[in-house]
Formats: C-alpha cells, sequence, structure tokens
C-alpha cells in the first residue's frame, strides 16, 4: 500500500502564473536545483483528514500557516509522487503573501552510520517561481499537480 502526504501548493497571477514552492532541506538534497524542490507537503498521521494534513505540513515547514481558510482551498485529488508514494494536493490562491520563513528541522544520523545526529532544517529556500520553471524545480512526481492547477484555472 502506498505511502500518502498531503500538501498545499499556492498559486498567484503577477500576471503570469507562479507557484510557492520549497527547496529540501538536508544532505541529500544540498547542492540540488533540478527536481530538488517540492510543494509544502507531509505524511498523514493516522485518522487525520487530508487537507488538515496538509495545512499542518505546510504550517510545520514554512513556519507559517496557509494565508486562507481550509475550506478556500481547492482540492485537486491525488498525484502519483512516485511508485510508493501518493500526493493529495490542495491548491489557494494567495496573491500578495509574502512569509515569514522559519522552516522546522529534523534529526538525521549524518554522516549515515556514524552514529552521530545532526539536526537540519525541514525546508532550506522558499519562493515563488513562473510555472514553467516549478516544472523543472519540482520533483517529477509532482509535475502532474501543476497541469492540475492549469487545468482548474482555465
Amino acid at each position: 500500500m502506498p505511502v500518502t502526504s498531503a500538501g498545499v501548493l499556492l498559486y498567484r497571477r503577477t500576471p503570469g502564473l507562479e507557484v510557492y514552492v520549497a527547496h529540501m532541506g538536508g544532505p541529500y538534497w544540498a547542492g540540488r536545483t533540478e527536481h530538488a524542490w517540492s510543494m509544502p507537503k507531509g505524511l498523514i498521521e493516522p485518522g487525520e483528514q487530508p487537507r488538515a494534513a496538509a495545512f499542518r505540513e505546510f504550517a510545520e515547514e514554512i513556519g507559517a500557516p496557509v494565508p486562507v481558510a481550509p475550506p478556500d482551498a481547492i482540492d485537486l485529488g491525488t498525484v502519483r509522487a512516485s511508485s510508493s508514494k501518493v500526493l493529495h494536493v490542495f491548491v489557494a490562491e494567495a496573491a500578495d503573501w509574502e512569509p515569514d520563513f522559519r522552516p522546522g528541522t529534523f534529526e538525521l544520523e549524518w554522516p549515515p552510520r556514524s552514529g552521530r545526529t545532526a539536526v537540519f532544517p525541514e525546508v532550506d529556500e522558499a519562493r515563488w517561481v513562473p510555472v514553467d520553471e516549478a516544472r523543472t524545480l519540482l520533483v517529477k512526481g509532482q509535475v502532474a499537480a501543476l497541469d492540475r492547477l492549469e487545468r482548474h484555472l482555465a
């Protein structure tokens, strides 16, 4: 059974379509640009609704709440993020929003098999980018969410 996550993809029209994406933190993603970004997202906890998980994870990763009320986010359904992961996508327009970016952190044994633990930011950068640039930045499994967003807005 696939692992299920949920995320919020914010967008704005300035006049072109832009989306808010985050560069994944930690040593694995350090120094990578292409396909090393994500919409803010995370695992759905047992018994948690996907929308609640998406809003919780956004706040944890970005350090700021989603700038719209949960019912105002549009449910675009799920995309297959990888062979073992499914991502439930919610979108919301946030035209004038600029967050006070304060990402959450996680602990990881680093270097591997060293017995030492290091703390890393969940996200080390987040910003607005044109949707065409996002196609290159986002991990490949999330690009389908951009297609759904564009269809929704058409």
